[in-house]
């Protein structure tokens, strides 16, 4: 009996969670369909402006995903490669006496609000940025960055994680074969532990490409497509909260088909993984 209830209990859980993503799916899709209805797929994924006080308005988010693409782009350049490589400091080269104090950090560093980075990088990245390159420093380079620093926790921790959980004997064996510590490490634990590393990369540019607060404040929130990376910048989650507040009608339609937009972008980041991860067990098999 006990284990019969056990059951029905976790099944029911499984189906609240999955319950809640389709009413999510349905919600946002049935949400945004009035918008690409009265403006149109092509035109509001292609249009480069958006203009809703026009008449008629104007509803064009292409700045905005390339803002957005840029923007989480330049946070995987800073993020990966530090965070995948504090991962394997954490997890094969850190003292113990250290270990615990950097663990911590780590950990406080995922705590803090998104609005303290972005207090961070307003007050700190923006003036240095206007101060030794061109612009006023809001821009692409200030934005990546911060993102860069919030989505160290994401990485640094799945990593480390997938590395440790790897079997030692891989990592033994290498060096029984010859192999120094580095090549054991780069060319033998880190593949073992590839999917583990990919999905910790995935939740990181998952949290870049949604933040929203911190990226309001460092990255100039112009709608325009940026010359380089010292120029002002929208994302998509920019646009959804500087203009929810008093949107109506088509207005308020487009923002929510934004915001369907931004979560397409989030299921291909989840089917990109699981097809990198279902290919790399079928090569490993």
């Amino acid at each position: 009996m006990k284990e019969k209830i056990a059951e029905y209990f976790f099944l029911i859980c499984s189906l609240i969670s999955i319950g809640a993503v389709a009413l999510i799916c349905f919600f946002i899709f049935r949400g945004a369909y009035p918008a690409v209805q009265t403006v149109g797929l092509w035109p509001f994924l292609t249009g480069g402006l958006w203009k809703p006080t026009d008449i008629p308005p104007l509803f064009g988010i292409f700045n905005m995903i390339v803002g957005s693409v840029y923007v989480t782009a330049g946070a995987c350049l800073i993020g990966v490669p530090v965070g995948v490589f504090t991962a394997v400091y954490m997890a094969k080269y850190c003292p113990q006496k250290i270990y615990a104090g950097m663990s911590q950090l780590v950990s406080l560093l995922a705590g803090i609000p998104s609005i303290i980075y972005g207090f961070f990088g307003m007050m700190l990245i923006v003036p240095f940025i206007a101060d030794n390159f061109s612009g006023n420093g809001n821009s692409v380079l200030a934005a990546s960055i911060v993102l860069g620093v919030m989505v160290l926790p994401t990485i640094i921790k799945v990593s480390e994680v997938s590395l440790k959980a790897v079997p030692k004997t891989y990592y033994e064996g290498a060096l029984a074969l010859g192999a120094t510590k580095e090549q054991s490490i780069f060319f033998v634990l880190i593949p073992a532990a590839k999917s583990g590393i990919l999905t910790g990369i995935v939740l990181g540019i998952g949290r870049a490409i949604g933040e929203t607060m911190a990226v309001v404040m460092v990255a100039g929130n112009a709608n325009i497509l940026p010359e380089t990376i010292f120029k002002s910048v929208r994302t998509l989650t920019a646009n959804i909260v500087l203009e929810m507040g008093y949107a109506s009608g088509t207005h308020f339609d487009a923002i929510v088909a934004t915001g369907a937009v931004l979560f397409v972008f989030i299921l291909l980041l989840n089917l990109v993984l699981g097809v990198i991860n279902k290919g790399s067990k079928t090569a490993g098999t």
